[in-house]
């Protein structure tokens, strides 16, 4: 590395600021750990005691935002290239990689610590795992060496709800299983789709996306056959414990439009999609925000209902 090239990674231009050190968290998808984690606990058999309950969403918030910190520090590199995300702490010069290290490994080993003592070493274990296969696993290992990244690394992100699941009943069991595997299988058709309007940043940045490597017409054909499976895990996932007559009917609703959002991405070419500017792919992304939540907020309503004799089976 050149002095020119250490000094940008590694010098300040501004002073950094409350939001500067709250944008290192990624609070967009911090939204998501603390919500699909509020719903894993909540749609638990055990209840817990609303102070142990907001300690374990707080301490499994801080966990996830320490994630986020370490992504931030070891992508500072790629980070600085891509248009979307020039304007982190990072590459704006407001926070150095050093810092941000170490408020990251410090809001980590705090985060398990605390969750351990509110909870349970299972849903401490689970947090510790979570943040070392985002940061290790992924960050440093998949993200840049094969294009099935987002696949395997979808993982990192689809462990809250387990982790919520464990904080109430210090168990990992089928349905918390379930709710991992509806993010797990979510996350590659929610992450190809940007990457088909986005390509050009992954690529000039060096990220092996499948879009990068195999072409964008593969993985259209990636989305439909992920969104089909998908469609299969969700609804059945209504005919569990963690369902009920309410989900299936959100879950039927909202699979059947990602279908048909699949099935148009996959009919389309390039020349299509370049000439209306990838309106399609961006209704199918922006819908794929929408799909979680309103899974995760429907299996809440279930578990919210169920001592009224109203949600589950």
């Amino acid at each position: 590395m050149s002095d020119a090239s250490f000094n940008t990674a590694t010098s300040r231009t501004g002073e950094a600021g409350f939001g500067d050190y709250f944008a290192l968290l990624k609070p967009r998808v911090m939204t998501l750990v603390v919500f699909t984690a509020l719903v894993g606990l909540l749609a638990a058999p055990v209840g817990v005691h609303p102070v142990v309950g907001f300690a374990a969403i707080l301490f499994i918030a801080v966990g996830g935002g320490a994630s986020g910190a370490l992504n931030m520090w070891w992508d500072a590199d790629i980070d600085r290239v891509m248009k979307r995300t020039r304007s982190r702490p990072i590459p704006a010069g407001t926070i150095t990689e050093d810092e941000a290290f170490a408020f990251g490994i410090a809001l980590a080993g705090f985060a398990v610590v605390m969750l351990a003592l509110a909870t349970n070493l299972v849903a401490a274990a689970l947090l510790a795992f979570t943040i070392f296969f985002y940061v290790v696993i992924y960050s440093m290992w998949l993200k840049r060496w094969t294009p099935q990244n987002i696949v395997i690394g979808g993982a990192a992100g689809a462990f809250p709800p387990m982790i919520g699941w464990a904080a109430a009943t210090g168990t990992v069991s089928v349905e918390s299983v379930l709710m991992f595997a509806l993010i797990f299988m979510w996350t590659p058709p929610h992450f190809w789709a940007l990457a088909l309007f986005m390509r050009s940043d992954y690529e000039k940045a060096g990220v092996p996306m499948l879009t990068v490597t195999h072409g964008r017409r593969v993985t259209r054909r990636h989305i439909l056959i992920y969104t089909i499976l998908l469609a299969a895990l969700a609804v059945g996932t209504g005919f569990t414990a963690v369902g009920g007559p309410l989900y299936v009917a959100v879950a039927l609703v909202l699979n059947a439009l990602f279908l048909v959002g699949a099935l148009r991405i996959w009919r389309r070419d390039e020349d299509m999609a370049e000439a209306d500017g990838y309106a399609v792919e961006k209704r199918f992304f922006r819908l794929s925000l929408y799909y979680l939540f309103l899974h995760f907020g429907a299996i809440a309503l279930e578990a919210a209902l169920v001592p009224y004799g109203l949600g589950g089976w």
